[in-house]
């Protein structure tokens, strides 16, 4: 202490008297910053951390909720506003390089053996088994399956186009589909607008606009996708795909939990509309995007691009199959792009969700429990016979 005592009344002679210790450029910013060994603040990761945190506490209130037998709330406008927010779409087309980078030989049965035990792969159905054939992660992901493994159901006239759990089914009532039990989205913001196929243009829903006769209903089946299960999806049915809409937007996570929390979520998210005609009259399959899912690929329209850096919200951009220019190997006389039930139609990048709407009699019934397993190419429904 007494030694310190005349460094320190030196230092304050030397203020008065105008001699100052020479001091480093670096310790006069210190002194003049005030914010010393303080990080520079970056906005990105900020979000990140207190978006999540936030987001994550929201989450355990639901749980809690939901175990005290209260329904789940659905998120406010800000919440969304907030999740949207997230670099989503950048984080997909990061990982979508990623999965095309090619491992070494030695490190890919590590990292295919952890991704096997935490998502219940099941390699045994896959055509070729061995874990050293796939040269990077995007090929294991979109690895194709034995034809056995996956026999078609004779006794439907639709099957499930892709492995996965039915989140919901049943009859489109009042234009708003349900994406989970009690959570709906608006037909027309999912679908864009529909040409009426009635002469006289007087229907006073949406709804009515789709349908072909009053004598039909209209239907709808949500399938997800985990990110362990098969990741192409198929044809349900044979049909005529007519057109191809596709939305731009976020890449939500589409998991149940998401789906039960986000209204209008399939709305919300990037998804690509295949429209067109089957027996019974309106046909239309919806593949989802979601985060890490921003590639979607449909075989036959090497035109598609999806999860590009810039876009304009709302926007949506067709592609007709019947138009007299279109050049499309596969269009019949009939006009339309014709796809035969169980055939390959086109893959994700990760899991994701299938949305299919059609039109069919009154009389067709499901033959599906909510929340069950399906494999690609299990009946959906079927017609009475009368």
């Amino acid at each position: 202490m007494a030694a310190s005592f005349p460094r320190l009344c030196g230092g304050v002679t030397a203020g008065l008297t105008g001699r100052r210790h020479p001091r480093t450029w670096d310790q006069r910013r210190w002194l003049n910053s005030g914010r010393g060994f303080l990080p520079r603040p970056r906005p990105l990761p900020l979000l990140v951390v207190t978006g999540g945190g936030y987001l994550g506490y929201q989450h355990y209130r639901a749980r809690v909720q939901q175990d005290d037998g209260a329904p789940p709330p659905l998120a406010s406008p800000t919440q969304v506003a907030l999740y949207r927010s997230f670099p989503t779409r950048l984080l997909s087309r990061a990982w979508g390089r990623l999965n095309g980078v090619e491992l070494p030989s030695w490190l890919r049965k590590p990292i295919y053996s952890l991704y096997i035990w935490t998502f219940g792969v099941n390699m045994q159905e896959a055509a070729v088994e061995d874990l050293h054939h796939y040269r990077n992660l995007g090929e294991f992901f979109r690895r194709r399956l034995k034809p056995a493994v996956r026999p078609l159901c004779t006794s439907s006239c639709l099957v499930s186009p892709a492995d996965g759990r039915i989140l919901h089914f049943g009859q489109v009532k009042n234009s708003e589909v349900e994406q989970v039990k009690g959570v709906t989205y608006s037909l027309e913001n999912f679908l864009g607008p529909q040409q009426s196929r009635h002469n006289n243009s007087t229907s006073s829903s949406f709804r009515d606009v789709i349908l072909s006769t009053p004598e039909n209903d209209l239907f709808h089946i949500v399938v997800y996708l985990a990110p362990g299960d098969y990741h192409c999806f198929h044809s349900p049915t044979d049909w005529r795909v007519e057109l191809r809409r596709h939305f731009p937007g976020s890449l939500m996570s589409v998991n149940p939990g998401v789906a039960r929390w986000v209204k209008e979520l399939f709305c919300l998210n990037e998804r690509v509309v295949l429209t067109g005609r089957w027996q019974h009259g309106f046909f239309s399959l919806t593949a989802v995007g979601a985060t890490n899912v921003g590639s979607i690929r449909v075989y036959f329209d090497q035109e598609l691009q999806t999860n590009a850096p810039r876009y304009s919200k709302g926007s949506f951009h067709d592609r007709s199959y019947i138009s007299g220019g279109d050049q499309m190997l596969k269009a019949g006389a009939e006009g339309g792009v014709a796809l035969q039930r169980g055939e390959v139609l086109g893959e994700f990048n990760l899991g994701s969700t299938i949305v299919l709407l059609f039109e069919a009699p009154k009389d067709f019934t499901f033959n599906l429990q909510p929340g069950q397993r399906i494999r690609m190419g299990e009946g959906l429904g079927s017609l009475l016979i009368g």
